[in-house]
């Protein structure tokens, strides 16, 4: 769904490595659209001073420090669920019916939240729009 191209920033060869890589992933043939969503990170940032990347879009981190790592978390998030077509929501649901143990099933569930004094729990998952059209139409409160 997405390719994330890590560069070591520092290296000599950046520059002539990044064009073999994409060179090679040319030649592989593949779905133009993998290219063009390609996500460029320039790591080990904290060893240049001041660092800027040259390159437009281009995430900038230091693997070692965990510098940009959150920001490239929510990049790569970004670009899989524009990729698949799915979406983040949270819901409301009712703990005495069906719908957590549905959603375990038909979605990818990250978070829940247990509300005990209702009964209730927040449930943040990862869902297509089809599922959740299902889900809508199962669960209409």
């Amino acid at each position: 769904d997405l390719i994330v191209h890590v560069r070591d920033i520092t290296h000599p060869e950046t520059i002539l490595q990044k064009a073999t890589v994409l060179s090679i992933l040319r030649n592989l043939n593949l779905p133009s659209h993998l290219l063009d969503s390609m996500v460029e990170v320039h790591n080990k940032v904290d060893l240049i001073e001041r660092y800027k990347p040259t390159e437009e879009n281009a995430l900038t981190i230091s693997a070692l420090h965990g510098y940009g790592l959150e920001e490239l978390k929510q990049e790569i998030e970004k670009k899989i669920l524009t990729a698949t077509g799915k979406k983040i929501l949270t819901v409301n649901i009712n703990l005495e019916g069906p719908q957590l143990s549905w959603l375990y099933k038909e979605a990818t569930v990250q978070e829940v939240e247990v509300m005990p004094e209702d009964g209730t729990a927040r449930v943040k998952v990862i869902i297509g729009s089809s599922a959740f059209g299902r889900y809508k139409n199962l669960f209409p409160n």
